[in-house]
């Protein structure tokens, strides 16, 4: 540590050996800076603070019916891109910049300088904007930060009207091309139906259930048209005599083993509709009671008249009422099984035509399906295209005329009388720490270059030999004096320097121009 404090004093005793260079070339250089930077030219900042309000009532009013863009997300790419080279270029045109411009180097230098200067401030949350802009013509900062201002509220609508002109012309375009494809597929769908007219699924239902149900139908009258050739083959029978009426003798009589086909229709009738109460009623229900009773009395009735017909058989078997009866009976049977012969062979016919056209029927109507199936997909997607349009109509329209996003300016461009800079304050200090700092760095240098011996123990050191004695400066009292004039000249010099630092410091706070 003392070595380091010995070497310490060195330094200090060869940069006061040369105090004078020291001060001359502080002096030099504070002067030089001081009027560098007293001469430098005057900065106005102009600026403008602009509000842009996004709390829009009409905003939960429309929403469901518009889509509206994202105001944060809109407000933030703005801000990016308000200092572009394509606005700083508008803004160069605007303030008429580019007269004086006569080759691109110098448009690109002064492209880069205004990005570069230009500056844009947000606080946060609030979406209020500072702009603002230094130039040493206060009149072209204002201007340059009014076109900034104008650039900003005009992008912004702009904006959201070119989405809107955007967004809707696509949407045209797309409900062109998919009314095209609807005319098409509808021209497709009737035609196909034009030329299948016959081989068309109906109202019942697809091909296979038309078919089974065909089927069903041919079974049905079949089993009808073997229960009525029973039923004539059984008059018949009775007719010709190969069924013989019964001869009733006294004793039970089932009424199922007589044939009287008047009484048995009735009795018939009643057993579906007995049938048909059973499913609703129980047994006590006043109706199957009253139903019952009826049939109970129908084929008592129809006993007695085959006894009856019976004990007339006895004295003769063509007793002509029974046979007129008989022969009603027949009719009515032939009548019932031609008909019923007509319904089978109906449904026989429709049955083979369906089956004939298993091959065909399918085939079309998997077209059919598919072309109803494209022709519902054309529609849907073309109605779906007609409601985004009302609703792009109508955001773009809510958004230019009401505006979702609306700009307040808070501040218009404003330029301060008094110049924002150069910071004079800060660069006289600057100058004054330099040149003190280049007064003692060149002293030290030239005492580097030009070494001298303080002490004994340096030389002893350097030369390695050893030293008898030392011979002391004796000092006169002239020489003294001399030396204490030089110190207070020296302490003069500085404090000079110092006082002219003070006065420049204060016409800069004061604004009064110092007497130079």
């Amino acid at each position: 540590m003392s070595d380091l404090i010995a070497q310490l004093l060195v330094y200090i005793k060869g940069i006061w050996k040369y105090r004078w260079i020291s001060v001359v070339t502080a002096w030099v250089v504070a002067v030089a800076g001081w009027f560098f930077v007293y001469k430098l030219p005057d900065n106005y900042q102009a600026s403008a603070r602009i509000y842009v309000d996004t709390q829009s009532i009409l905003r939960p009013l429309m929403a469901g019916m518009t889509v509206s863009p994202n105001p944060d997300q809109q407000i933030t790419i703005m801000s990016r891109t308000l200092i572009s080279r394509p606005n700083v270029e508008r803004i160069i045109r605007m303030v008429d910049l580019d007269i004086k411009i006569t080759d691109d180097g110098a448009r690109e230098k002064q492209v880069t300088d205004l990005m570069k200067d230009i500056k844009l401030a947000t606080t946060g949350s609030d979406n209020i904007f500072m702009i603002s802009y230094a130039n040493k013509d206060p009149k072209l900062a204002k201007e340059i930060v009014q076109s900034l201002l104008t650039i900003f509220v005009e992008g912004g609508l702009e904006g959201k009207k070119q989405d809107s002109a955007s967004a809707l012309r696509f949407i045209d375009q797309q409900i062109a091309a998919y009314e095209e494809k609807l005319v098409a597929a509808e021209a497709a769908l009737t035609a196909f139906k034009q030329k299948n007219i016959g081989f068309l699924p109906g109202q019942g239902g697809d091909y296979y259930s038309q078919l089974v149900s065909a089927a069903e139908e041919l079974e049905k009258a079949r089993l009808g048209l073997l229960e009525a050739e029973q039923a004539r083959d059984a008059v018949k029978r009775q007719i010709t005599g190969d069924d013989p009426l019964l001869l009733l003798e006294v004793g039970e009589v089932s009424p199922q083993s007589i044939v009287n086909p008047e009484i048995d229709s009735r009795i018939q009738a009643l057993n579906t509709n007995l049938d048909n109460l059973m499913l609703s009623f129980t047994d006590q229900h006043p109706d199957v009671v009253s139903t019952k009773r009826l049939i109970a009395q129908l084929e008592e009735r129809k006993v007695e008249e085959a006894k009856l017909a019976g004990t007339m058989n006895n004295r003769g078997k063509n007793y002509d009422p029974m046979m007129q009866q008989l022969n009603i009976a027949m009719a009515e049977s032939e009548a019932q099984v031609a008909s019923m012969k007509a319904r089978a062979a109906e449904y026989e016919a429709r049955f083979e035509r369906l089956k004939s056209m298993s091959n065909t029927v399918p085939a079309v109507e998997v077209e059919m399906q598919q072309l109803n199936r494209d022709y519902n997909v054309n529609k849907a997607n073309y109605e779906k295209l007609l409601e985004r349009r009302a609703s792009a109509e109508i955001s773009g329209e809510l958004t230019s005329t009401s505006g979702l996003m609306s700009f307040r300016i808070v501040d218009p461009p404003t330029v301060p009388d008094t110049p924002s800079g150069p910071d004079r304050k800060k660069f006289f200090s600057f100058v004054l720490i330099g040149a003190l700092a280049g007064g003692v760095g060149l002293a030290f240098i030239i005492s580097q270059i030009r070494p001298i011996f303080h002490s004994q123990g340096t030389l002893r050191e350097l030369t390695g030999l050893p030293i008898l004695g030392v011979v002391p400066m004796i000092w006169t009292e002239q020489e003294k004096m001399k030396n204490k004039r030089q110190i207070y000249i020296f302490g003069f010099a500085l404090l000079m320097l110092i006082a002219c630092y003070m006065v420049l410091m204060l016409y800069i706070k004061t604004g009064v121009a110092p007497a130079i």
